[in-house]
């Protein structure tokens, strides 16, 4: 049974259908439950088993360069040992599954960025962080949350998301990448983890009531109230100091990961201060990321003076960054003739580089608005004279798939994924223009090509199910319907759509057979949930 705490949680939201709660609060709850049924469920593994010890493997250790790196005269600080109790807790299968599930979460709750020029981005700024962190091997997905708050979180399995209003509040690129690096350490020294491995001396639902004060802290002032009292008397302080000492590892760790990767160390320090100063101008409403990562004086000066022992030197925001901002902007904004005069008033001021955002901002405009004519001639421009630049192609070929110009959608892409092939999300935006072009077959054909990370996309299903469906085949459909919705963390849809699938006449022993066993996860899924609660 899962621990009274969690439970109670779940009861707090229950009553409130009303979105009381912000998303992200949510989110954090339901993580906090599957991280106790993980944690009940290798509990009782050892009360069956005492005989069997889990020890994982120790983690590579890849220094930095030091050819890159000034001598600060600060100590490396290294990963906790993986072979410690830190690492029993949850084997590598195991928080893969975790985070997986995490992620799942997500996808119901909260809007998930899904536009393949902004994915590119975080993923491309993300992954060259995680490269050179002290866990370069370690798994990472880094993604946007389509949401205004000031916000950015590191969940189980190496998932980390960004707020789309914390990309809109930062100045510099270098700010951006060092709130990631920042959450990158708190995944590479395994917080959340150690979390539950200090207070492993503590009842199952004090643990739970501790980690509910650390992610949630008071942004749900009931949600928040429901987590302290959980908590006894004698742990409150410990949980507040384990929080000041993991924002002041994750400060450290994640400014030597910064300046390994070329971005500004005094990025952090800089933006920590406009957070700080922010704050008089929000009252009770305090940014949520301000609430999980307090800012304080001493943190900002503690920050600044390791940033002055790096030598200083200009480093200039990429183009991909500023396109990246400006099409967030867009996308966002709830008044778009001020997004328009925004960008038209930047045409004739700044570099060239920023006149050339602003008349991509006036392209997607114009897309948004469906003024394809306008959109076709600024896109046009910019891809001749540009032809490296990913945006650009891509918007020029979405702006012929959105005025349904289909066969020339569907030539575009294929110039665009030919010249960036790596890129899966443009592969999938490549196969909407083949269904809606009618080439079905070879849309089909293309889905099953992709590599496994493009599956990640709970896209990639949808395509699958209406690939079928145009193809007649509703068995089929129904059955990658039912990984869309678990995709979407929707277990209750997915079930329905495997029992619709196995209603359809014609079934073949095969197809049947992984009917039966999908739908047999699927309900375990479901159980399992519904006995957390």
């Amino acid at each position: 049974m899962i621990n009274k705490s969690c439970a109670d949680l779940v009861t707090i939201f229950s009553q409130h259908s009303d979105n009381m709660y912000k998303p992200s609060a949510i989110v954090l709850a339901l993580s906090l439950i599957l991280f106790s049924a993980a944690q009940h469920a290798a509990e009782q593994k050892v009360i069956v088993s005492h005989e069997k010890s889990p020890s994982p493997q120790p983690a590579s250790e890849q220094e930095g360069s030091s050819a890159t790196q000034p001598d600060t005269g600060i100590k490396k600080i290294e990963l906790p040992d993986m072979g410690d109790s830190s690492g029993t807790l949850m084997s590598p299968a195991e928080e893969k599954e975790f985070g997986e599930a995490f992620f799942r979460s997500l996808h119901s709750q909260i809007t998930i960025n899904q536009d393949a020029d902004i994915q590119e981005y975080i993923q491309s700024i993300g992954q060259k962080l995680a490269a050179n962190s002290d866990a370069p091997s370690h798994p990472f997905h880094f993604f946007v949350v389509m949401e205004n708050e000031i916000n950015a979180f590191a969940g189980p399995g190496g998932y980390i998301g960004v707020n789309s209003g914390l990309i809109l509040m930062t100045e510099a690129e270098s700010e951006l990448a060092s709130v990631m690096a920042h959450e990158i350490s708190h995944v590479t020294q395994r917080h959340l983890f150690r979390a539950a491995e200090a207070a492993s001396r503590l009842s199952i639902p004090t643990v739970a009531g501790m980690l509910a004060a650390i992610l949630l802290g008071t942004q749900a002032p009931a949600l928040g109230q429901a987590a302290i009292m959980a908590i006894q008397a004698g742990s409150i302080q410990f949980q507040i100091n384990f929080t000041r000492e993991n924002e002041e590892e994750a400060d450290r760790v994640g400014m030597q990961t910064l300046a390994s990767s070329q971005y500004d160390p005094r990025s952090m320090p800089t933006f920590f201060e406009r957070l700080q100063q922010s704050t008089r101008f929000y009252g009770q409403d305090i940014p949520e990321f301000l609430r999980t990562h307090p800012v304080t004086t001493s943190r900002i000066s503690d920050s600044r003076g390791r940033a002055e022992t790096y030598p200083y030197k200009q480093y200039p925001d990429s183009l991909d960054y500023q396109l990246t901002k400006a099409k967030i902007l867009i996308l966002t904004s709830s008044d778009p003739a001020e997004a328009h005069d925004n960008f038209q008033s930047r045409l004739t001021r700044g570099t060239t580089e920023q006149r050339t955002v602003a008349r991509y901002g006036m392209g997607l405009i114009a897309l948004k608005e469906e003024k394809f004519k306008e959109a076709e001639e600024i896109f046009q421009a910019l891809t001749q004279q540009y032809p490296e630049q990913y945006q650009y192609a891509a918007a020029l070929a979405r702006t012929a798939l959105k005025a349904r110009n289909y066969n020339t959608a569907v030539i575009r892409y294929q110039k665009l994924i030919k010249q960036f092939p790596d890129n899966a999300a443009f592969k999938l935006e490549y196969i909407t223009s083949l269904l809606k072009a009618g080439k079905t077959e070879q849309a089909r054909k293309n889905l099953f090509s992709l590599n496994p990370d493009a599956q990640k996309s709970p896209n990639y299903w949808q395509l699958l199910a209406q690939a079928y469906s145009d193809l007649n085949q509703p068995a089929e459909s129904h059955r990658y319907l039912a990984e869309y919705y678990f995709a979407m963390g929707q277990t209750k849809d997915a079930i329905l759509q495997i029992k619709l699938a196995q209603e359809s006449k014609g079934l073949n022993f095969q197809l049947s057979s992984i009917l039966s066993e999908r739908l047999r996860f699927f309900l375990t899924q479901e159980q399992e949930a519904r006995n957390n609660r």
